[in-house]
């Protein structure tokens, strides 16, 4: 069912001016910056998910100590991960310090699967409203290298909970893949178009990476490299890895399907497992103008729904609404749109029910084209919705990611 808004129009007015009126409290971003993103054993195979996340922080600490900004204003930093060894808490305050991040500066590690660092934006978000804190930086991280096969599928569960009456909780087991069957079949998204899709995601991130659009959220990194001899070298990563340029529909349509003999989810329709980091400096917005930091846009507010685990990539159709109905906003009041394209399937759902033209959506190209390491998705998603709003002019921005266990997470964004 397609997404109304109850609000009045008169009140859905009043409610953009208010998203889009400026006030000192306001929590604004004032550096946004990446990896770039690299395929699962390609071009960061040797590196360590702290190294990649002591990169954006060095960058991002870089950046503002270039504007003359006192680092020590910096009083924490969350950093969204799934996989990482012991969740990430150890090896990414190492990360940090190694970097040069202030001593004073606490540390901690969150994880709402795909969503992870959107929710580190939000943490930190909400610790700058509250006025716990004034200035932190958010971040996300994964090394789909190094952790996947050893974290992503549990094996330690309890044989009664794996065994519950209760068919929602044994879904939360089931495989993603599955689950983008589900969606397909039930909301009725057919294999061509989730090829054709796909082939778009690709032809978008291709336009991006050969126009110097994608270059400009990127800060590339040398990387150790080991050769099969032992001999051991660096490399530098400039670019995003898993851009398949040429690709046609035509050539996604031979495929064959990867989760069950007769779906429709395929390597090509899906997202790529990958790794890479992704960094977001925060803070109050006189706070920001005080220190001199350069603005970039503003977080505005996070939602989050539940919906059924064995359908999980609905998440967004639901996150979305909830999310448009609590600012008073209507679909149209968003400008631009970065919906993680986890697989093709649930992608096209949430355009479906939210009646979202793909003109405005991914317009860079998304995970399938670009990749889809876990705890970065959602900084990387918010990182390339705030450089193309600035870009083109626009204010407006939402982002959306589905979730492992059946949920969406959406975050309004204007862009200054």
């Amino acid at each position: 069912m397609a997404f109304r808004s109850t609000v009045p129009r008169l009140a859905k007015n009043a409610a953009l001016d208010a998203v889009l009126k400026k006030s000192p409290s306001d929590v604004v971003f004032t550096t946004a910056l990446r990896t770039p993103i690299a395929r699962m054993n390609k071009g960061f195979k040797h590196a360590y998910p702290e190294e990649l996340l002591a990169h954006v922080y060095q960058r991002t600490r870089e950046r503002l100590e270039a504007r003359g900004v006192d680092i020590s204003i910096i009083e924490d930093i969350c950093a969204g991960t799934v996989l990482a060894e012991l969740g990430g808490a150890k090896s990414g305050r190492l990360a940090a310090l190694h970097a040069g991040m202030p001593i004073t500066s606490a540390y901690r590690t969150t994880n709402r699967q795909c969503a992870s660092s959107v929710q580190s934006i939000t943490d930190i978000g909400s610790a700058i409203q509250t006025g716990a804190i004034r200035v932190g930086i958010a971040a996300g991280f994964e090394s789909m290298s190094k952790d996947w096969e050893t974290k992503a599928i549990p094996v330690k569960l309890s044989p009664a909970m794996a065994k519950s009456p209760n068919q929602d909780a044994r879904d939360c087991l089931m495989s993603m893949g599955m689950t983008s069957e589900n969606v397909a079949e039930r909301f009725g998204v057919g294999r061509q178009r989730q090829d054709a899709f796909a082939a778009q995601s690709h032809a978008r991130a291709h336009a991006a990476q050969e126009d110097g659009r994608l270059a400009q959220e990127i800060e590339p990194i040398e990387v150790r490299w080991v050769e099969e001899d032992g001999t051991e070298t660096t490399r530098l990563i400039s670019k995003d890895e898993g851009i398949r340029h040429g690709t046609t529909a035509e050539k996604l349509s031979q495929l064959k399907p990867v989760f069950k003999p007769d779906g429709c989810s395929t390597a090509g329709n899906s997202s790529q497992v990958s790794d890479g980091a992704v960094a977001l400096t925060m803070a109050r917005r006189d706070v920001a103008e005080a220190a001199g930091m350069e603005i970039l846009g503003k977080w505005v507010a996070t939602s989050t729904m539940g919906v059924k685990p064995d359908e999980m990539g609905i998440g967004p159709a639901r996150s979305t609404p909830k999310l448009l109905t609590r600012l008073g906003l209507d679909v149209k009041d968003i400008d631009l749109w970065e919906i993680n394209e986890a697989f093709a399937s649930q992608a096209l759902m949430t355009l479906d029910a939210l009646k979202i033209s793909e003109e405005n959506v991914n317009v860079k190209g998304g995970a399938i084209a670009l990749g889809h390491p876990l705890g970065a998705s959602g900084g990387r998603l918010t990182t390339s919705l705030l450089s193309e709003l600035r870009r083109t002019g626009k204010q407006t921005g939402v982002v959306s990611l589905c979730c492992g266990t059946g949920y969406g997470v959406s975050a309004l964004i204007v862009a200054e």
